[in-house]
Protein backbone atom coordinates (compact mmCIF):
# COMPACT_ATOMS: atom_id res chain seq x y z
CA UNK A 1 0.00 0.00 0.00
CA UNK A 2 1.30 3.31 -0.47
CA UNK A 3 0.85 6.64 0.72
CA UNK A 4 -1.38 9.53 -0.72
CA UNK A 5 0.42 12.13 0.46
CA UNK A 6 3.80 10.76 -2.07
CA UNK A 7 1.92 11.92 -5.71
CA UNK A 8 2.49 14.81 -6.64
CA UNK A 9 1.29 14.55 -10.50
CA UNK A 10 -2.50 13.98 -11.49
CA UNK A 11 -3.66 12.72 -14.90
CA UNK A 12 -7.29 12.90 -15.96
CA UNK A 13 -8.61 10.23 -18.86
CA UNK A 14 -12.13 10.63 -20.30
CA UNK A 15 -11.66 7.53 -22.12
CA UNK A 16 -10.63 4.23 -21.69
CA UNK A 17 -7.87 3.90 -24.35
CA UNK A 18 -6.26 7.04 -22.93
CA UNK A 19 -6.69 5.46 -20.10
CA UNK A 20 -4.81 2.28 -21.44
CA UNK A 21 -2.17 4.78 -23.01
CA UNK A 22 -2.07 6.80 -19.76
CA UNK A 23 -0.91 3.57 -18.06
CA UNK A 24 1.79 2.19 -20.43
CA UNK A 25 3.92 4.71 -20.00
CA UNK A 26 4.24 4.09 -16.53
CA UNK A 27 7.83 3.73 -15.25
CA UNK A 28 6.76 1.41 -12.43
CA UNK A 29 3.16 0.44 -11.00
CA UNK A 30 2.51 0.63 -7.62
CA UNK A 31 -0.51 -1.06 -5.75
CA UNK A 32 -3.61 0.89 -4.07
CA UNK A 33 -3.39 3.96 -1.72
CA UNK A 34 -4.39 2.88 1.67
CA UNK A 35 -5.92 6.11 3.03
CA UNK A 36 -8.94 7.06 0.61
CA UNK A 37 -10.48 10.46 1.36
CA UNK A 38 -14.18 9.28 2.40
CA UNK A 39 -16.61 9.12 -0.04
CA UNK A 40 -14.27 8.99 -3.04
CA UNK A 41 -15.07 7.41 -5.92
CA UNK A 42 -12.77 7.46 -8.31
CA UNK A 43 -10.93 4.33 -9.11
CA UNK A 44 -6.64 4.97 -9.42
CA UNK A 45 -4.03 3.35 -10.76
CA UNK A 46 -0.78 4.10 -9.25
CA UNK A 47 2.94 4.29 -10.50
CA UNK A 48 5.94 6.83 -11.07
CA UNK A 49 7.25 8.12 -14.57
CA UNK A 50 10.91 9.25 -14.08
CA UNK A 51 11.30 10.81 -9.86
CA UNK A 52 7.45 11.53 -10.23
CA UNK A 53 4.99 9.75 -8.48
CA UNK A 54 1.62 9.65 -10.54
CA UNK A 55 -2.08 8.72 -10.13
CA UNK A 56 -4.62 8.21 -13.29
CA UNK A 57 -7.63 8.59 -13.44
CA UNK A 58 -10.43 8.00 -15.95
CA UNK A 59 -13.92 9.74 -16.11
CA UNK A 60 -16.94 6.43 -15.57
CA UNK A 61 -18.24 5.27 -18.91
CA UNK A 62 -20.75 6.98 -20.66
CA UNK A 63 -20.39 9.75 -18.20
CA UNK A 64 -18.36 12.98 -20.01
CA UNK A 65 -18.70 16.92 -19.90
CA UNK A 66 -17.64 19.37 -17.41
CA UNK A 67 -19.70 18.66 -14.54
CA UNK A 68 -18.66 14.64 -14.51
CA UNK A 69 -14.67 15.77 -15.09
CA UNK A 70 -15.05 18.29 -12.32
CA UNK A 71 -16.15 15.88 -9.81
CA UNK A 72 -13.38 13.52 -10.37
CA UNK A 73 -10.69 16.25 -10.25
CA UNK A 74 -12.64 17.41 -7.10
CA UNK A 75 -11.98 14.04 -5.22
CA UNK A 76 -8.69 13.35 -6.59
CA UNK A 77 -6.98 16.48 -5.03
CA UNK A 78 -9.38 15.45 -1.71
CA UNK A 79 -7.49 11.81 -1.55
CA UNK A 80 -4.07 13.05 -3.13
CA UNK A 81 -4.05 16.17 -0.94
CA UNK A 82 -0.80 17.07 -2.00
CA UNK A 83 -1.21 17.22 -5.92
CA UNK A 84 0.74 20.05 -7.44
CA UNK A 85 0.26 19.67 -11.27
CA UNK A 86 -2.93 18.06 -12.72
CA UNK A 87 -3.02 16.69 -15.99
CA UNK A 88 -5.88 15.91 -18.88
CA UNK A 89 -4.44 14.19 -21.62
CA UNK A 90 -6.66 12.74 -24.27
CA UNK A 91 -8.06 12.69 -28.26
CA UNK A 92 -8.96 16.24 -28.93
CA UNK A 93 -10.99 17.29 -32.57
CA UNK A 94 -8.59 19.87 -34.49
CA UNK A 95 -9.91 22.39 -36.16
CA UNK A 96 -8.40 23.42 -40.00
CA UNK A 97 -7.58 26.84 -39.99
CA UNK A 98 -4.26 28.71 -40.77
CA UNK A 99 -2.34 25.97 -39.40
CA UNK A 100 -1.80 22.81 -40.91
CA UNK A 101 -3.36 20.39 -38.50
CA UNK A 102 -3.07 16.88 -39.15
CA UNK A 103 -4.67 13.67 -37.49
CA UNK A 104 -2.36 12.10 -35.08
CA UNK A 105 -0.78 15.60 -34.37
CA UNK A 106 -0.76 17.50 -30.58
CA UNK A 107 -2.01 20.59 -29.07
CA UNK A 108 -0.60 21.80 -25.99
CA UNK A 109 -2.63 24.34 -24.28
CA UNK A 110 -0.75 27.49 -24.14
CA UNK A 111 -1.08 29.91 -21.62
CA UNK A 112 -2.78 33.64 -23.85
CA UNK A 113 -3.03 37.10 -22.88
CA UNK A 114 -6.88 36.37 -21.72
CA UNK A 115 -7.23 32.77 -20.84
CA UNK A 116 -5.70 30.23 -19.01
CA UNK A 117 -5.09 27.99 -22.13
CA UNK A 118 -8.51 26.35 -22.45
CA UNK A 119 -11.91 28.27 -22.93
CA UNK A 120 -15.28 27.17 -22.25
CA UNK A 121 -17.24 27.68 -25.47
CA UNK A 122 -21.04 27.37 -23.85
CA UNK A 123 -20.31 29.80 -20.95
CA UNK A 124 -21.79 32.42 -22.48
CA UNK A 125 -24.74 30.60 -23.64
CA UNK A 126 -25.37 28.65 -20.45
CA UNK A 127 -24.89 32.02 -18.06
CA UNK A 128 -25.64 34.66 -20.00
CA UNK A 129 -22.30 36.75 -19.91
CA UNK A 130 -19.37 36.65 -22.03
CA UNK A 131 -17.11 33.68 -22.50
CA UNK A 132 -14.83 33.32 -20.07
CA UNK A 133 -11.10 31.21 -20.18
CA UNK A 134 -10.88 28.62 -17.49
CA UNK A 135 -8.16 29.11 -15.61
CA UNK A 136 -5.40 27.51 -15.97
CA UNK A 137 -2.56 26.55 -13.58
CA UNK A 138 0.62 25.94 -15.61
CA UNK A 139 3.97 24.99 -13.70
CA UNK A 140 4.95 22.96 -16.38
CA UNK A 141 4.93 25.72 -19.40
CA UNK A 142 8.77 26.34 -19.27
CA UNK A 143 9.17 22.28 -19.74
CA UNK A 144 6.84 22.21 -22.66
CA UNK A 145 10.00 24.03 -24.60
CA UNK A 146 12.29 21.46 -24.13
CA UNK A 147 10.10 18.16 -25.27
CA UNK A 148 11.20 17.40 -28.72
CA UNK A 149 9.14 16.87 -31.81
CA UNK A 150 8.88 13.41 -32.70
CA UNK A 151 6.20 10.63 -30.72
CA UNK A 152 5.64 7.70 -32.81
CA UNK A 153 8.87 5.79 -31.96
CA UNK A 154 8.36 6.46 -28.29
CA UNK A 155 4.85 5.28 -28.28
CA UNK A 156 5.44 2.26 -30.56
CA UNK A 157 8.06 1.47 -27.62
CA UNK A 158 5.52 1.68 -25.06
CA UNK A 159 3.36 -0.85 -27.52
CA UNK A 160 5.84 -3.64 -27.01
CA UNK A 161 4.67 -4.89 -23.54
CA UNK A 162 1.23 -4.80 -25.12
CA UNK A 163 1.49 -6.74 -27.97
CA UNK A 164 -2.11 -7.87 -28.15
CA UNK A 165 -3.09 -3.77 -28.33
CA UNK A 166 -0.83 -3.28 -31.28
CA UNK A 167 -3.05 -3.27 -34.31
CA UNK A 168 -5.82 -1.15 -32.60
CA UNK A 169 -3.37 1.30 -31.34
CA UNK A 170 -0.96 1.93 -34.41
CA UNK A 171 0.05 4.82 -36.29
CA UNK A 172 -2.95 4.42 -39.46
CA UNK A 173 -2.01 4.95 -43.12
CA UNK A 174 -1.99 8.83 -43.67
CA UNK A 175 -4.49 7.82 -46.43
CA UNK A 176 -7.05 7.56 -43.82
CA UNK A 177 -6.47 11.07 -42.53
CA UNK A 178 -9.61 12.69 -45.19
CA UNK A 179 -10.96 16.00 -44.55
CA UNK A 180 -14.06 17.32 -45.66
CA UNK A 181 -15.49 20.97 -46.62
CA UNK A 182 -17.14 22.53 -43.91
CA UNK A 183 -20.13 23.01 -45.54
CA UNK A 184 -20.65 19.09 -46.73
CA UNK A 185 -22.59 16.95 -44.50
CA UNK A 186 -22.05 13.41 -43.53
CA UNK A 187 -23.98 10.85 -45.35
CA UNK A 188 -26.36 8.80 -43.01
CA UNK A 189 -25.38 5.37 -41.89
CA UNK A 190 -24.57 4.94 -38.59
CA UNK A 191 -20.95 2.31 -38.52
CA UNK A 192 -19.89 3.58 -42.34
CA UNK A 193 -16.76 4.45 -43.23
CA UNK A 194 -16.38 8.17 -44.86
CA UNK A 195 -14.26 6.52 -47.65
CA UNK A 196 -17.24 4.13 -48.48
CA UNK A 197 -20.20 6.63 -47.95
CA UNK A 198 -19.04 10.25 -48.38
CA UNK A 199 -17.88 11.97 -51.95
CA UNK A 200 -14.14 12.64 -52.74
CA UNK A 201 -15.15 16.29 -54.93
CA UNK A 202 -16.22 17.38 -51.23
CA UNK A 203 -12.38 16.62 -50.18
CA UNK A 204 -10.29 19.65 -48.70
CA UNK A 205 -6.86 18.96 -50.80
CA UNK A 206 -3.58 18.94 -48.66
CA UNK A 207 -0.40 18.64 -49.67
CA UNK A 208 1.79 15.05 -48.11
CA UNK A 209 3.92 16.13 -44.91
CA UNK A 210 7.65 15.81 -46.33
CA UNK A 211 9.96 13.35 -44.63
CA UNK A 212 11.78 16.44 -43.01
CA UNK A 213 8.44 17.71 -41.58
CA UNK A 214 7.47 17.18 -37.93
CA UNK A 215 4.84 14.39 -38.06
CA UNK A 216 3.39 14.37 -35.85
CA UNK A 217 3.73 18.07 -35.23
CA UNK A 218 3.21 19.62 -32.15
CA UNK A 219 0.63 22.84 -31.94
CA UNK A 220 1.06 24.64 -28.89
CA UNK A 221 -2.28 27.61 -28.51
CA UNK A 222 -6.44 27.69 -27.35
CA UNK A 223 -8.00 24.50 -26.37
CA UNK A 224 -11.84 24.57 -26.64
CA UNK A 225 -14.13 22.53 -24.29
CA UNK A 226 -17.75 22.41 -22.54
CA UNK A 227 -20.90 20.81 -21.72
CA UNK A 228 -23.18 21.81 -24.28
CA UNK A 229 -22.64 19.53 -28.21
CA UNK A 230 -21.11 21.33 -31.18
CA UNK A 231 -23.09 19.51 -34.22
CA UNK A 232 -22.61 22.01 -36.66
CA UNK A 233 -19.66 22.82 -38.77
CA UNK A 234 -20.29 26.06 -39.53
CA UNK A 235 -20.76 26.94 -35.79
CA UNK A 236 -17.32 25.14 -34.60
CA UNK A 237 -15.58 27.07 -37.24
CA UNK A 238 -17.17 30.56 -36.67
CA UNK A 239 -15.98 30.03 -32.50
CA UNK A 240 -12.66 28.61 -33.54
CA UNK A 241 -11.87 31.80 -35.80
CA UNK A 242 -12.74 34.26 -33.05
CA UNK A 243 -10.69 32.60 -30.51
CA UNK A 244 -8.15 30.98 -32.25
CA UNK A 245 -9.27 27.37 -31.02
CA UNK A 246 -6.89 25.09 -32.38
CA UNK A 247 -8.55 22.17 -30.64
CA UNK A 248 -11.56 21.25 -29.28
CA UNK A 249 -11.49 18.94 -26.59
CA UNK A 250 -14.01 16.25 -28.02
CA UNK A 251 -14.65 13.50 -25.05
CA UNK A 252 -14.71 15.71 -21.87
CA UNK A 253 -17.35 18.20 -23.54
CA UNK A 254 -19.27 14.95 -25.28
CA UNK A 255 -18.08 16.45 -28.60
CA UNK A 256 -20.26 14.81 -31.33
CA UNK A 257 -18.79 14.72 -35.07
CA UNK A 258 -20.33 12.37 -37.78
CA UNK A 259 -17.07 12.08 -39.22
CA UNK A 260 -15.08 11.01 -36.27
CA UNK A 261 -12.42 8.52 -37.72
CA UNK A 262 -12.10 5.77 -34.55
CA UNK A 263 -9.77 4.17 -36.57
CA UNK A 264 -7.23 7.19 -35.19
CA UNK A 265 -8.43 7.21 -31.54
CA UNK A 266 -6.32 4.31 -30.44
CA UNK A 267 -2.68 6.08 -31.96
CA UNK A 268 -4.10 9.16 -31.10
CA UNK A 269 -4.72 8.73 -27.27
CA UNK A 270 -1.09 6.74 -27.45
CA UNK A 271 1.07 9.81 -28.53
CA UNK A 272 -1.03 12.12 -26.27
CA UNK A 273 0.58 9.90 -23.48
CA UNK A 274 4.00 9.71 -24.51
CA UNK A 275 4.24 13.74 -25.17
CA UNK A 276 3.07 13.80 -21.58
CA UNK A 277 5.19 11.68 -19.99
CA UNK A 278 7.84 13.30 -21.88
CA UNK A 279 6.97 16.78 -20.67
CA UNK A 280 6.75 15.69 -17.05
CA UNK A 281 10.51 13.86 -17.55
CA UNK A 282 11.81 17.69 -18.11
CA UNK A 283 10.66 18.91 -14.67
CA UNK A 284 12.74 18.16 -12.01
CA UNK A 285 10.77 17.06 -8.79
CA UNK A 286 12.25 19.86 -6.25
CA UNK A 287 10.94 22.11 -8.36
CA UNK A 288 6.98 21.41 -8.06
CA UNK A 289 7.81 21.63 -4.21
CA UNK A 290 7.30 24.91 -4.30
CA UNK A 291 4.48 25.30 -6.67
CA UNK A 292 0.96 25.37 -4.19
CA UNK A 293 -1.45 22.50 -3.93
CA UNK A 294 -3.77 21.58 -6.87
CA UNK A 295 -6.36 21.57 -4.13
CA UNK A 296 -5.84 25.05 -3.14
CA UNK A 297 -5.45 26.53 -6.61
CA UNK A 298 -8.86 25.17 -7.29
CA UNK A 299 -10.62 26.80 -4.68
CA UNK A 300 -9.83 29.88 -5.99
CA UNK A 301 -10.59 28.80 -9.67
CA UNK A 302 -14.26 28.52 -11.07
CA UNK A 303 -13.18 26.06 -13.44
CA UNK A 304 -11.76 22.29 -13.47
CA UNK A 305 -8.93 22.80 -16.32
CA UNK A 306 -5.28 23.08 -14.78
CA UNK A 307 -3.88 21.34 -17.83
CA UNK A 308 -4.76 20.42 -20.95
CA UNK A 309 -2.86 17.87 -23.53
CA UNK A 310 -4.82 17.30 -26.34
CA UNK A 311 -4.19 14.68 -29.46
CA UNK A 312 -5.74 16.08 -32.68
CA UNK A 313 -7.79 14.37 -34.58
CA UNK A 314 -9.23 16.81 -37.66
CA UNK A 315 -12.80 18.15 -36.74
CA UNK A 316 -14.13 17.47 -40.39
CA UNK A 317 -17.43 18.77 -41.56
CA UNK A 318 -20.52 17.71 -39.50
CA UNK A 319 -23.26 19.84 -40.24
CA UNK A 320 -26.47 18.74 -39.67
CA UNK A 321 -29.09 18.60 -42.48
Amino acid sequence: MFKAEIYTIGWICTLRKEFIGAKAFLDVLHGQVDNAAINDDNKYTLGSIGKHNVVIAVLPDGQYGLVNAAAVLKDITRTFYNLRVVLMVGVGGGVPGKKDIRLGDIVVGSIGPSNGGVIQYDYGLRKGGPRRGICCYWPLKPAAHGVPNGYECTARYALEGYKRLGREYRRPEASTDRLYEAEYAHKEGEGVACSQSCLNDNLVYRDERGEDENNPAIHCGLIASGNSLIKDALLRDRLAEKHSVLCFEKEAAGLMNHFSNDEWQGYAAMAAAAYAKDLLLQVAPRSLKKEERAETVLRQSEYLSIFTIGDMRSLEADREK
